[in-house]
């Protein structure tokens, strides 16, 4: 009998982090409170269109998060999260008037007129 080679797919990034995005989250953890492990990305429901995004330090990892190492620290993204945003690219934009986290979800299906919230 000869041997049947298995061919295992490769799991798509949960996220995809631009180097900006990487610079931010080192930034964040040079200033974080003592006793954090690094940032989490979560889709708390909120917003005019349901989910809106939301990064937050966190002191312990939870087991169903995914964990996503950069060189400047380790960003976690909810369990619950995360099948809305496979395939996502997080960036870090600064400007003049504003900074922030920038999503470009695949998965979005629409988003209210000011950019906070989106549907999947």
């Amino acid at each position: 009998m000869a041997d049947i080679a298995t061919k295992t797919r490769q799991r798509p990034a949960a996220l995809n982090l631009t180097p900006s995005a990487q610079a931010r989250i080192a930034a964040l953890m040079a200033q974080a409170p003592e006793g954090a492990v690094g940032v989490k990305l979560s889709t708390p429901r909120r917003g005019c269109s349901g989910l809106a995004y939301s990064v937050d330090y966190v002191t312990a990892a939870n087991a169903f998060d995914e964990k996503i190492e950069t060189p400047g620290g380790t960003l976690y993204v909810d369990g619950g999260s995360i099948l809305y945003l496979v395939g996502s690219t997080m960036d870090w934009v600064e400007d003049d008037f504003a900074a922030g986290f920038l999503f470009n979800n695949p998965n979005a299906k629409g988003s209210c007129g000011c950019g906070e919230s989106f549907t999947v």
